[in-house]
C-alpha cells in the first residue's frame, strides 16, 4: 500500500486520503500532489483547496534528475557526482556533457562534443551590427539578454523543440556562442574592437582571449587563471530550481524556442538578489576597508544595521560546498595576480563570523558569492560582467532543465493559481455618476 496522509477538514468533518510522492531520497524529497487538495471542499460549488506558497518556499514544481542538494549537510552533486570531484578533475565541457546527457563522456564522445561546441562559436555578422546599436555604456547583461533573444530570428528552425536534430543544434549554438556574445558585449561597453573566437584554445581560454587580447598575436592564457575560470564555470552550471532556472522552465513550458527562454532566464539572473549577489559582497568588503574594522562591522550587523552579504543561503544551512572550493582557488589566483586586501578582509570576516554564535545559530555560512567576486575582480573582470560570467555556464543547466521539462509527461504550460483579494462584483457607472458614488462611500 502506498504511503498516504489522512486529512480531516474541520469545516465539514470529512476525511481525505492524500498520497505521498517520493524522490530518490525519501527524507529530502517527500511531497503531496497539490491537485489532491482540490477534492477538499466546504460546499459542492467550492473550487477546492489551493496550496498558498509565495516564492515557492516549500513547493516542488517538477521532478528533476539533474542536480541534488542537501542543504543541511552541504552536499551538491551533478547527476550523482560530488561537485568537489568534478571541480578537481573535470573540464567545463566534460561536466556540461554530463549535465545534458546524464553520463560522463568517453574519450570519443568528449572529442565529438568539444568539436561541435568549438565550431559553433562564431556569430552572424549582423548580430555584431545589432550589438553596435547599443549605447556605449549599456550594461553587458542587457546586451547579452537582447542578443540571445535576437538569435531566434537567425535560426527559425529552433521553434521545432521536439525535433531532436534541431534541438541538439540549438544546444550547441547556445553553449558555444554565449562566451562570444558575452565577450563582445564587454568589448562594446569599453569601445574596443571585437576579438573573434580562437578554436585552438579551451572553452575558458577562448573566453579570456576574446575578453582581454589586445593585439593580433596569439593569446596564451595564464594556466592558473584559465583553470580558475574553468572551475568557476563548473560550480555555476546548475543549482536546482533557482529563480532563473524557474524562469527558463516557465517560459519554455509554452514551447517557445530555447533562445527566447534563455533570454528570459538571463533577465531573471540579472537581479541583484540572484546573479548580482557577488557584487554586493565586493561593495561590503570595500565598505569595511581593512581587517581592523571587521569586528566593528560584525557588531553593527548583529545590531541589524547591515546584512552580512555572501553569508547564508535559501538552500544551504551549512557551509556551501562551492565556497570551500573557491576559498582555496582564491589563494591560487592571487598568487598570480597579486595579493588583495579584500581577500584578507574576507578571510578575517569569515573567521570571526564562524566563531560567533549569532551567525552559527542562524546557520549563516559563506556561500559561493563570498569568494567568486574577489576572484573575478583579481582576474580583471569589471563588476558589470559578474552576472554575465554567471550566465555563461548556467546556460548549460538551463538547457538541461529545459530538455527535461519538455519530456516530462506531467508538465504543462506553467500557470500558477492565485488567491484573489480584490473587490467583489461592482456595477459600472458613467463618469458623471462616479464622483457622487465615491462621496457616498466616504460618508
Amino acid at each position: 500500500m502506498a504511503d498516504t496522509l489522512t486529512l480531516i477538514d474541520n469545516r465539514t468533518g470529512k476525511q481525505y486520503e492524500v498520497p505521498i510522492v517520493y524522490g530518490t531520497y525519501p527524507e529530502y524529497g517527500a511531497a503531496i500532489p497539490a491537485q489532491a487538495l482540490r477534492q477538499i471542499k466546504a460546499t459542492p460549488n467550492d473550487f477546492g483547496l489551493l496550496c498558498y506558497d509565495p516564492a515557492f518556499l516549500n513547493t516542488a514544481s517538477c521532478k528533476s534528475a539533474v542536480t541534488f542538494i542537501d542543504g543541511e549537510r552541504g552536499i551538491l552533486r551533478y547527476r550523482g557526482y560530488p561537485i568537489e570531484q568534478l571541480a578537481e578533475r573535470s573540464t567545463f565541457l566534460e561536466v556540461a556533457y554530463l549535465v545534458l546527457h546524464g553520463e560522463l563522456p568517453d574519450a570519443e564522445q568528449l572529442a565529438d562534443w568539444t568539436w561541435y561546441i568549438t565550431h559553433h562559436t562564431l556569430i552572424h555578422e549582423s548580430i555584431k551590427k545589432f550589438m553596435d546599436g547599443f549605447h556605449y555604456d549599456a550594461h553587458p547583461m542587457g546586451i547579452l539578454a537582447s542578443t540571445v533573444a535576437a538569435l531566434s530570428t537567425f535560426y527559425p528552425e529552433a521553434r521545432n523543440v521536439y525535433d531532436p536534430a534541431a534541438r541538439r543544434k540549438q544546444i550547441y549554438r547556445l553553449i558555444a556562442k554565449m562566451p562570444t556574445l558575452a565577450a563582445f558585449a564587454y568589448r562594446h561597453s569599453i569601445g574596443m574592437r571585437y576579438i573573434y573566437p580562437d578554436n585552438g584554445l579551451s572553452y575558458p581560454g577562448n573566453f579570456l582571449s576574446m575578453m582581454f587580447r589586445m593585439s593580433d598575436e596569439s593569446y596564451e592564457p595564464n594556466p592558473v587563471l584559465e583553470r580558475a575560470l574553468e572551475v568557476l564555470f563548473i560550480l555555476h552550471i546548475d543549482h536546482e530550481q533557482n529563480c532563473s532556472t524557474n524562469a527558463m522552465r516557465g517560459v519554455g513550458s509554452s514551447h517557445t524556442d530555447p533562445f527566447a527562454a534563455v533570454a528570459a532566464a538571463i533577465a531573471a539572473l540579472w537581479g541583484p538578489l540572484h546573479g548580482g549577489a557577488n557584487e554586493q559582497v565586493l561593495r561590503m568588503l570595500g565598505e569595511i576597508g581593512s581587517r581592523k574594522r571587521v569586528p566593528e562591522y560584525v557588531d553593527r550587523v548583529k545590531k541589524g544595521e547591515f546584512r552580512l552579504m555572501g553569508f547564508g543561503h535559501r538552500v544551504y544551512k551549512s557551509y556551501d560546498p562551492r565556497a570551500r572550493i573557491l576559498k582555496a582557488m582564491a589563494d591560487q589566483v592571487l598568487e598570480v595576480t597579486g595579493r588583495s586586501p579584500l581577500l584578507e578582509i574576507a578571510v578575517e570576516l569569515e573567521r570571526i563570523a564562524l566563531e560567533d554564535d549569532y551567525f552559527v545559530s542562524r546557520k549563516l555560512y559563506p556561500n559561493v558569492d563570498f569568494y567568486s567576486g574577489i576572484i573575478y575582480q583579481a582576474m580583471g573582470f569589471p563588476v558589470d560582467m559578474f552576472p554575465v560570467l554567471f550566465a555563461i555556464p548556467r546556460t548549460v543547466g538551463w538547457l538541461a532543465q529545459w530538455q527535461e521539462m519538455l519530456f516530462d509527461s506531467e508538465q504543462k504550460i506553467a500557470r500558477p493559481r492565485q488567491i484573489y483579494t480584490g473587490a467583489d462584483e461592482r456595477t459600472y457607472l458613467s463618469p458623471e455618476l462616479r464622483g457622487e458614488a465615491q462621496r457616498l462611500q466616504r460618508a
